[in-house]
């Protein structure tokens, strides 16, 4: 399981990044996704389904990022915490590089906690728990 959820995020890094250069692919981004998902953040606890409305939230989701000067967003780390053989917590550390204007560029660091579940040798993201974005935004001078 290790090696599969290792190259999801992997995959899930080069989605990213291209979405946020503007070469969006909806379709390989939602197959990231379990069918229906969970995340929570301080803002509460959201359930989702992985459809039409995943994807077009996706793509506001992007151009936000684009729109406060996100230009890129990587993986520092990912550690796993198995749970049993087919579900573990990814936890994944990750930098995001933002540009200012008439300031130099600015890289955050922050993680999320991913739980993945393995069905037919493919692992997929069923829910997160992530801190709060906004706030990590405002200390750095973003928004």
């Amino acid at each position: 399981m290790e090696t599969s959820v290792r190259k999801l995020f992997e995959r899930y890094e080069r989605v990213f990044k291209r979405s946020l250069s503007g070469d969006m692919d909806m379709d390989e981004a939602a197959a990231l996704y379990a069918a229906e998902f969970i995340a929570a953040t301080p803002a509460g606890v959201r359930t989702g389904k992985n459809d039409d409305r995943l994807k077009e939230v996706m793509v506001r989701g992007y151009a936000r990022e684009r729109a406060v000067g996100m230009k890129d967003m990587a993986i520092r780390h990912v550690r796993l915490s198995p749970i049993d053989d087919r579900h573990c917590v990814a936890h994944v550390a990750w930098t995001a590089t933002y540009a200012r204007s008439g300031r130099p560029d600015v890289a955050i660091d922050f993680d999320v906690h991913y739980f993945v579940q393995t069905l037919d040798g493919e692992p997929k993201v069923f829910g997160w728990v992530s801190g709060d974005e906004q706030a990590l935004l405002r200390t750095h001078g973003i928004l």
